[in-house]
């Protein structure tokens, strides 16, 4: 969940040293944790608390995937990969989804730590096995990092940019050597690297994506692929893992099937049709109306909001700030003016959201208030760097009366734009180089235009003209990696305990990274040094400021025009699928779920067949 950057740097001798001096202190634990509390689960437990450890096996999942996708290779920065394609692959530890950051060994039986972080080592299972039957070794686990790291995605090169190196130290047992001490973070996101198999790669180029079907050693193979239309995963029934505490209550459908459609709106209408069995529903309009049906009514098809503990993260109108056009501030604060959500809210999604106001909403790590004690120590330095406001007001976007009229805040929005240097001629808006403001709202899904087309006008009654741009999948994300858009909807997805991941997100090293999330082209020092400081950061209360005084910093830079969030997953299906009674705090769990024995009409005709009891007798 993050990446690095030390403040200590060690040299590798240094390092050397200190990993000699720390064998006697090390030990090894069947997981590990962010602040090396006890896990929740001891080393003998059975299963997780969210799963049916007896769930049946059997029957098929289908599910809908959205555009296309021409490559079976999620590791690289080309193409367009299938959904769910991980699920092939085994990862070195399995993280816990009723814990905020804690790492089970998966394909690593026992995860070893020095005590100041400088290393981590992990002990293989001598059972784990590749799907043809080779054993994973530590060679594999070695050659997956250095290859990710050379040929992979670039985000790769971002996330474990503290580690120095990986060194095989037998068969089974293989240890990550970082740059710098001190990173709690790093050992735990190491664990979550899926190991491929050397063997299988040594005659194919990595680099290249393509529909050959690859090799994994996870609960799932790839059975069938018709290109960009569809893709069948089944269970290996024969599955190394399948009996670990880890996995037990885990992976219980035989087949995974997804198909493809170009347009949501079809999706749904084929769900309501039973042409496939699962749906994660994210319209307001449609959960409040499209799901008038008989199949709904007579309980066919389930509709169940189940609770999200996770921070919402920030879901926004994001600028790309490598356009001259959005490079000042007051320019953004001017247009995010011109969003009325309150109206939005109330004629588009029945009032069922809730406008987000932090980058890490829904948790304790969301700024509120003034800065504290601990949040001006660091901000303090920054002073001069950063928006004066951020020390002055509590950040709060703009709040209409829903009526539709925003007079007041169009406003704010010409005063803003004028001390910009722009201004109307005409009924055109014109920048500060005098050119006619116009620029690109870049789009892949239909259902989002009805709620720029208000956004649209909005802008329209100050001489701006906003150009809505919908384009396939494929097209869309090859503009994101190139960074050709003015405007895009996106989010910045947070955890209970965010860390390296900031890196992607904020920091000026990932700005001109085509595969980074750093979708706004942020390079400040001032959030560099708070993103440093957050990763670094020795307790939870110093990642709770660390975390706070960032957000504050992001919001007042005023980036993003901030959406809105719910606080639960709201999901539909079809009631031959059950789920385990206790849910993940940080999950959906859908690998918990299985096909039902009997159905509910089943069950209710058995029981009437059955003779009643005579109450005389």
């Amino acid at each position: 969940m993050t990446h690095a950057l030390r403040t200590l740097f060690i040299g590798f001798s240094s390092i050397a040293l200190l990993s000699v001096a720390s064998l006697a202190l090390a030990n090894p634990k069947h997981a590990q944790t962010l602040y090396d509390e006890p896990a929740k689960y001891p080393a003998n437990f059975k299963h997780f608390d969210y799963v049916n450890p007896d769930a049946p096996k059997g029957g098929t999942l289908r599910q809908a995937g959205f555009g296309g996708f021409d490559s079976l290779n999620p590791f690289i920065n080309k193409g367009v990969a299938a959904d769910d394609i991980s699920i092939i692959y085994d990862t070195l530890t399995r993280h816990g989804l009723d814990e905020p950051f804690t790492e089970y060994g998966l394909l690593a039986e026992k995860i070893e730590k020095a005590p100041d972080n400088a290393w981590v080592r992990f002990y293989l299972r001598p059972e784990a096995r590749f799907h043809d039957g080779q054993p994973v070794t530590a060679e594999d686990v070695k050659f997956t990092f250095d290859t990710l790291m050379s040929q992979g995605a670039p985000m790769y090169r971002g996330y474990y940019a503290d580690v120095e190196k990986v060194v095989v130290e037998s068969p089974l047992r293989v240890r990550f050597v970082f740059k710098h001490a001190g990173n709690r973070e790093l050992p735990l996101i190491v664990g979550q690297l899926p190991v491929l198999p050397k063997h299988w790669w040594a005659e194919r180029d990595f680099s290249k994506g393509n529909l050959d079907i690859p090799l994994g050693s996870g609960p799932y193979k790839v059975a069938e692929v018709q290109a960009g239309r569809s893709i069948r995963y089944e269970r290996v029934k024969d599955w190394w893992g399948k009996d670990l505490p880890v996995n037990r209550g885990f992976y219980n459908f035989d087949t995974l099937q997804i198909d493809y459609y170009r347009d949501n709106t079809v999706a749904l209408e084929a769900l309501k049709a039973g042409q496939f069995d699962y749906w994660l529903e994210m319209s307001a309009k449609n959960w409040a109306t499209a799901y008038n049906n008989e199949a709904v009514a007579n309980g066919q098809l389930i509709k169940e909001e189940i609770a999200n503990h996770n921070p919402t993260g920030m879901q926004g109108f994001i600028f790309n700030t490598r356009r001259p056009l959005f490079s000042d501030r007051r320019v953004r604060e001017a247009l995010g003016l011109l969003f009325d959500y309150e109206w939005t809210n109330r004629q588009l999604f029945n009032g069922a959201y809730t406008r987000t106001r932090s980058y890490f909403d829904n948790s304790e790590l969301a700024s509120v208030g003034l800065p504290s004690a601990d949040e001006l120590k660091l901000l303090e330095p920054l002073r001069a760097q950063i928006a004066p406001k951020v020390f002055s007001d509590e950040y709060q976007p703009a709040v209409t009366d829903g009526s539709g009229i925003i007079r007041e805040q169009q406003r704010r929005a010409y005063q803003l734009l004028q001390e910009a240097g722009w201004r109307v001629d005409g009924d055109q808006m014109l920048d500060s180089t005098g050119k006619p403001v116009s620029f690109e709202f870049l789009l892949a899904q239909t259902e989002f235009e009805r709620v720029l087309l208000p956004f649209k006008r909005n802008l329209a009654d100050l001489g701006i003209e906003l150009v809505i741009r919908r384009v396939d999948v494929s097209q869309y994300i090859n503009r994101l990696r190139s960074r050709d858009y003015d405007l895009i909807v996106g989010g910045f997805g947070q955890s209970n305990s965010p860390g390296n991941e900031q890196r992607e997100y904020w920091h000026s090293s990932s700005a001109d990274n085509p595969g980074s999330r750093n979708f706004i082209g942020l390079k400040d020092t001032a959030v560099d040094s708070l993103v440093e400081g957050l990763i670094n950061a020795d307790s939870r209360q110093s990642l709770i400021a660390h975390t706070r005084a960032l957000d504050r910093v992001l919001l007042w830079g005023h980036y993003v025009v901030p959406n809105w969030h719910i606080k639960t997953w709201r999901v539909a299906y079809w009631n031959r699928f059950e789920h385990p009674q206790v849910t993940p705090q940080y999950d959906i769990g859908l690998h918990t779920w299985w096909v039902r024995t009997q159905s509910p009409e089943a069950a209710a005709d058995a029981s009437a067949a059955q003779p009643s009891a005579d109450p005389e007798q």
